[in-house]
C-alpha cells in the first residue's frame, strides 16, 4: 500500500453463498472494480438462483491472522 492509499483491503467475496431464507445458491451479481481491489465497505449483491431473493452484503477487513 503506498503512503497516498489509506483505503483498506476487504475479503474478496465469494461466488456464490448460500440464501438465507431458502437454502438455495446465490451468485454474485456485482462486478469486480476495475482495479481488482475489493474495499472494506463495498456494497455486493447477491441473487439467489431458486427464490430470486437479493442479498447485499457489506465487505469486511481481510483477517490478516
Amino acid at each position: 500500500m503506498s503512503d497516498n492509499d489509506n483505503d483498506e483491503s476487504a475479503e474478496t467475496p465469494p461466488e456464490q453463498i448460500v440464501c438465507v431464507d431458502c437454502g438455495g445458491p446465490a451468485h454474485l451479481l456485482t462486478p469486480p472494480p476495475e482495479d481488482g481491489r475489493w474495499l472494506v465497505g463495498d456494497v455486493v449483491a447477491y441473487r439467489c438462483r431458486d427464490c430470486r431473493d437479493r442479498w447485499d452484503m457489506v465487505l469486511v477487513a481481510r483477517d490478516e491472522s
